[in-house]
């Protein structure tokens, strides 16, 4: 979750109120009162916990273990909650759609986190491809609603349709992410494209748009040479540390 976002939600939410977090597992908000996701809460915490203290609110009995794509509404009551938190989860999900309607039936307000189309349709984000290879979708968030495109096969084959290697190192934090602070409810919809055309356009329109937002420059080529010539240093150093021991 955002540290901006993080930092807002505390204080927005008071002690008194209900939290759930929808999947948190990864990384849990530790403000939660609640928590829902697949995975068991014996395992949380891979990336550590959204949250300075560290103190979960949450509690074996109140982490929740289930798909929550099921289909089948989730165990909580109609406005059960005064905030429901999403973070960096929908894009995982084969079924976005039916969480969205999930999280505003259960909670009156609530905050969804995903990564930005900037980061998604670059290449070289996590390895020799385009964007995230465990992410099905391609997002787009209003000032009330959020839309899902999924993820083509053919992103990055087509001339135009991504970032360039080392663009989305140039966009700052807060731009590769979208975010959305909702209350009593949203809109949420997939958009379906039924011609190769429209879906192209969709698509390589985006990276026109904003190819030149955070142009490479020569003060960003020395730093990245400076930070590549510190690695070899540290790893110089490293070696020479374990031949000496």
């Amino acid at each position: 979750m955002f540290r901006e976002s993080l930092a807002l939600l505390h204080e927005r939410v008071d002690d008194s109120a209900t939290v759930l977090d929808v999947g948190g597992w990864a990384r849990p908000l530790t403000r939660a009162d609640w928590v829902l996701d697949l995975m068991p809460y014996e395992s949380r915490g891979m990336l550590g916990h959204d949250g300075a203290d560290g103190q979960e609110r949450f509690s074996l009995d109140t982490w929740i273990t289930r798909d929550i794509c099921d289909r089948e509404p989730w165990p909580f009551g109609d406005g059960q909650f005064d905030y429901a938190i999403c973070s960096h989860t929908l894009e995982d999900l084969r079924d976005p759609v039916w969480v969205c309607s999930e999280l505003q039936r259960v909670a009156r307000a609530g905050y969804i986190e995903v990564p930005s189309r900037l980061e998604e349709q670059s290449w070289n984000v996590q390895g020799p491809w385009v964007g995230w290879g465990h992410h099905h979708w391609l997002i787009d968030v209003g000032a009330r609603d959020i839309t899902f495109v999924f993820k083509p096969h053919i992103l990055g084959g087509i001339p135009g349709s991504a970032f360039p290697a080392g663009f989305a190192d140039r966009v700052p934090e807060p731009d590769r992410r979208q975010m959305l602070w909702w209350e009593r409810d949203f809109d949420y919809r997939e958009r379906l494209f039924y011609e190769p055309e429209d879906l192209n356009t969709y698509l390589t329109d985006f990276v026109a748009e904003n190819i030149d937002r955070w142009p490479a420059s020569q003060s960003g080529r020395r730093r990245s040479l400076v930070q590549i010539g510190q690695s070899l240093i540290r790893r110089a150093r490293a070696g020479a540390r374990a031949r000496s021991g």
